[in-house]
């Protein structure tokens, strides 16, 4: 096309224009910081403080609100502030900021403050704008990140105080890091929040205004820099008339001696897993906390069950009775940040086992207790049957992936033990990031590995691992896989648009751990998450994992066939034919009793041995789509508006 072309003269026009009114803009900006920078004591409004949350998952937010209750019972006037929608260059007016800020992903700053955290990083490594810009601002930062993560520990509160400096401004306290993981966030948070007060006094607010603060100098750190050798006597904490932020009487114990109370009310030298803000969110969303590392919760599909209105697609696949599952976990802590968890990643994370561990009994007899509870409050539920209710009572299996790595407890072989002891059979799913652990687990009903992703680029994408060998600990669990005798499962959760174009990489994974059986199950949309980008439109039909599965069925040539499926879960299982295909007819479902006698005799079995006939409504293809007929199929009245 010849630019003599009209279009394509208004096309360079538009481009020339675009390229002026962009070297105007930043001309315009870089004059406006070099004047700040070249005059500090310009006369700027700063009437109040400001209080910036940085935050992914709303803990900075949190912490941020209850410091701002503290500012102002302590009469200091402050704004909280959201910085996506803050103008970065309104920064030189402030004199005094305080940021809560969390760290996200790669070392990354939250969605919130990546503008944020970018205009601050341009301007403290661009010469021209000067190290005076800030110079007004006295400041101080605090980190909340997962130790889990190593170097990433709190980058980007690092950063900030950083930049923050290399801009002219003056800390007021050196950068306190606190650690979701460690239990103790809450009084780190209250011990920095409480020397932030004593800094911001020494330099009082009056009449709204901020004086000039005398505090930042060297000799004035030494006395407020929150260091536990200073204050192990309490002689520079604030009155203790002072409430504390979490509701915690006299100082906040230092780090190196700090013990806890546990629920029970002794003293532990060791971190509990579960901080108040984990509990509290985790029971608002249903879960009934056990000790201080475990957790139950009642399934929908338990509900579906006692009012005789069909079960999950375990009964379905192997014969479980769904009224009389119980669903927990002894590990509420996980070592990945998948993006379709469902708990929003309220859970803890960590790579080892680092907290206090309670008794393997206790946990199964307090989960059987809560779980009991909570099935005892069905009655009266409309439609709730009262034989399947009193069945439900005496749970008989126990589906260990309720949250979290049950696998990391340091006495998941006792726990499992205590469980085969009263007849009730074990489901447990690992994440596939502890080989060892998968090698020394006993004898289990089914065992599973999730196999979120073939591939190891789409494997960190959908996991988020925490572990930088992530990929060769994967690898090693699926052959740690292979040497298990009892019945073993590939679980893998399709995600639209991240993990269904691998079906070659997935069907050579087959070879690796040679699993009994291939659960394949779209993902289950959780609703809008600041931790997740996922939407309904990743979300497959159940047409596209019956697609997905026939084909990686059919790249096993014969191995693997396509077995059950259940329609309302969007769920298919494919099975090894060779040993679960007996004269044409499958062999999925369990025999619970002789899996309980073979346990108990303490001999050698294999997965073959307590098999027993799938029923024909069950298998793949059959009209009844996965539903028991003896249930009663229910469907919710649905209401829509007729055209007009």
């Amino acid at each position: 096309m010849s630019f003599s072309s009209v279009p394509a003269r208004l096309t360079l026009l538009a481009l020339l224009s675009a390229t002026t009114f962009y070297c105007f803009y930043k001309s315009r900006r870089l004059k406006t910081l070099k004047l700040r920078s070249q005059n500090p004591n310009t006369s700027f409004s700063s009437c109040k403080g400001k209080l910036f949350f940085i935050s992914q998952t709303g803990t900075s937010e949190t912490l941020a609100r209850r410091l701002l209750d503290l500012l102002t019972l302590h009469n200091l006037s402050f704004d909280l502030v959201d910085p996506k929608n803050y103008e970065p260059e309104d920064l030189p007016k402030e004199t005094v900021v305080l940021i809560v800020a969390s760290t996200w992903e790669d070392g990354k700053p939250p969605q919130n403050a990546k503008f944020f955290a970018n205009w601050l990083a341009e301007s403290a490594d661009d010469f021209r704008v000067g190290s005076l810009l800030l110079s007004r601002c006295k400041f101080a930062v605090f980190g909340v990140g997962s130790g889990s993560y190593g170097g990433y520990f709190n980058a980007v509160a690092r950063d900030f105080s950083k930049r923050m400096k290399a801009l002219g401004a003056a800390e007021i306290l050196p950068v306190r890091e606190g650690d979701v993981d460690d239990g103790d966030l809450d009084e780190v948070f209250g011990f920095w929040s409480r020397k932030v007060i004593e800094a911001l006094k020494s330099g009082l607010m009056e009449n709204g205004g901020i004086l000039e603060s005398k505090v930042g100098n060297e000799s004035d750190l030494e006395t407020i820099d929150g260091s536990e050798e200073d204050d192990e006597d309490g002689e520079n904490d604030v009155e203790s008339g002072i409430v504390d932020l979490e509701d915690i009487a006299g100082k906040a114990p230092s780090r190196k001696s700090m013990t806890v109370v546990s629920s029970n009310g002794k003293l532990n030298g060791e971190k509990e897993m579960v901080t108040p803000v984990i509990r509290a969110s985790l029971e608002k969303q249903g879960y009934k906390i056990i000790g201080s590392h475990s957790g139950v919760k009642i399934c929908r599909w338990t509900k579906s069950q006692l009012r005789g209105r069909g079960g999950c697609y375990k009964h379905s696949f192997y014969g479980i009775e769904s009224h009389r599952c119980m669903e927990a976990t002894p590990s509420l802590a996980c070592a990945n940040k998948c993006v379709f968890c469902w708990r929003h990643h309220t859970n803890p994370v960590g790579k080892s086992w680092r907290w206090k561990m309670d008794d393997p009994l206790e946990i199964v007899d307090s989960a059987i207790d809560l779980h009991t509870k909570m099935i005892k409050q069905m009655k009266g539920v409309p439609g709730v049957k009262a034989e399947r209710l009193s069945e439900g009572l005496s749970p008989r299996h126990c589906a260990l992936s309720l949250v979290g790595e049950p696998i990391m407890y340091p006495e998941i072989n006792s726990l499992v033990d205590e469980l085969h002891r009263r007849r009730i059979s074990t489901f447990l799913v690992t994440n596939a990031q502890f080989p060892e652990k998968i090698k020394m687990l006993k004898p289990i009903t089914q065992l599973y590995v999730s196999v979120d992703a073939a591939t190891k680029e789409s494997l960190k994408a959908i996991d988020r691992p925490l572990f930088g060998d992530f990929w060769e600990r994967f690898v090693d669990s699926l052959k740690a896989l292979r040497d298990k005798e009892q019945r073993t499962v590939y679980r893998l959760t399709l995600v639209k648009g991240w993990n269904t174009e691998d079906l070659d990489a997935y069907s050579n994974l087959f070879s690796v751990g040679k699993p009994d059986f291939v659960e394949i199950k779209g993902v289950t949309y959780c609703g809008s998450s600041a931790t997740s980008k996922l939407t309904m439109e990743n979300v497959p039909w159940h047409s596209d994992v019956k697609a997905f599965s026939e084909a990686l069925a059919q790249r096993s040539k014969g191995e693997y066939e396509v077995a059950c499926e259940h329609v309302h879960s969007c769920c298919v299982l494919l099975a090894k034919a060779e040993k679960f295909k007996v004269n044409g007819q499958w062999f999925t479902w369990i025999d619970y009793e002789k899996f309980h006698d073979l346990v108990a005799s303490g001999r050698p079995f294999n997965s073959e041995d307590y098999m027993a006939a799938t029923p024909l409504w069950a298998v793949y293809g059959a009209e009844e789509g996965g539903f028991d007929p003896d249930q009663s199929r229910y469907r919710k009245e649905r209401h829509h508006k007729s055209n007009p």
